[in-house]
């Protein structure tokens, strides 16, 4: 099909005189004298594109152009002036035109018309093409987003399932030690799950709040490793710091291992105690995670109690960090810092 040209000039035999012209070009032109003609003969029908000729018999070109760009228009306009007329030819781009032409007399002013449509018509498409990507590549992200977030689900829901099955294996078990393995096993998935399940609640799946995250893990990890014992309270004080979500599950690690230590060994058994947990963000883009009691303490460089395994998991996930644990001189009590840094977060 051709491309349709409106050609809007009140001279009728110039509009007859560019049906013949452009018609030989392969367009198909409907002219019209005046605005009014022009926004109905819009309303109508699609044009490819529209010609406007500057003085008109109540109004001119710009008022046309004003009124397409009020009503959203966003078709294609060529504006025609005069050889001395320069200015108006900047004042039409500044309002939305796409190209001019100088108005001449012969076969050279159509043909500079032709190049002028041509030309406006591809970049339009080109637009178009461009917005619809555009579209697409929203709608799939937030597709993705959508699975995403129901992967995490699904996920968080599996690892909450296994949880209560190993938490339900150590109830049921008369070794002291299995039941202290799986409680630790047990809150070592809570953490992970807790991390999925922050990922689906929030509107970003890609990082995660963490005092939000915070929050859950610590009651849970109280809950899962006092197996029938009130053990210290724990208390949390969290700045609202975001991570993304590979950095987020190793904070939570390591709070669960430094948490767990601290329920089992801070304090004699019987006596009373509260165990700590702050994340301060600082100026620097740096946070500040810290774990701390008022228990008997640990002397330095003294063994691990239990396997160890623990304290392997917390430098593992701290190197994953760039950081380290340091174990602050704490009188009485234990505090362990690790810096994270917040810079390469994304925003």
């Amino acid at each position: 099909m051709p491309q349709t040209i409106l050609y809007v000039d009140d001279d009728v035999a110039l509009g007859r005189l560019a049906q013949r012209s452009l018609g030989r070009l392969g367009y198909a032109v409907d002219h019209v004298t005046d605005g009014a003609a022009c926004m109905a003969a819009l309303q109508a029908r699609h044009f490819d594109a529209v010609v406007l000729d500057h003085y008109l018999s109540a109004e001119t070109g710009l008022d046309i152009l004003r009124r397409f760009r009020e009503l959203g228009y966003s078709v294609p306009a060529i504006y025609v002036t005069g050889s001395s007329e320069a200015t108006i030819a900047v004042d039409a781009l500044k309002n939305g035109a796409s190209d001019y032409v100088i108005k001449t007399v012969g076969e050279e002013f159509w043909s500079l018309m032709e190049s002028a449509l041509r030309q406006a018509i591809a970049t339009a498409e080109l637009r178009r093409e461009k917005e619809r990507a555009d579209q697409e590549i929203r709608l799939g992200k937030e597709r993705a987003e959508v699975l995403l977030a129901e992967v995490n689900h699904r996920v968080a829901n599996s690892l909450a399932l296994v949880a209560a099955l190993i938490r339900l294996q150590a109830t049921n078990s008369r070794d002291e030690t299995v039941r202290a393995a799986l409680s630790e096993t047990q809150a070592r998935i809570t953490a992970i799950a807790g991390m999925h399940r922050s990922l689906y609640t929030s509107d970003d799946v890609r990082q995660v709040e963490m005092d939000k995250y915070l929050s859950t893990l610590v009651k849970e990890v109280q809950g899962s490793v006092n197996v029938g014992s009130q053990g210290p309270s724990i208390r949390l004080d969290a700045d609202p710091v975001v991570l993304a979500s590979d950095r987020a599950v190793s904070v939570g690690m390591i709070v669960t291992e430094l948490l767990t230590n601290a329920i089992k060994y801070a304090y004699p058994p019987g006596r009373e105690g509260e165990v700590r947990v702050t994340l301060t963000r600082s100026p620097d883009g740096r946070a500040l995670l810290a774990v701390e009691d008022d228990g008997v303490g640990i002397e330095e460089g003294s063994v691990p109690k239990g396997t160890g395994l623990g304290s392997r998991i917390i430098r593992s996930m701290a190197s994953t960090l760039g950081s380290a644990i340091r174990y602050v001189p704490s009188q009485p009590g234990t505090r362990a810092e690790l810096c994270l840094e917040l810079a390469a977060e994304p925003a």
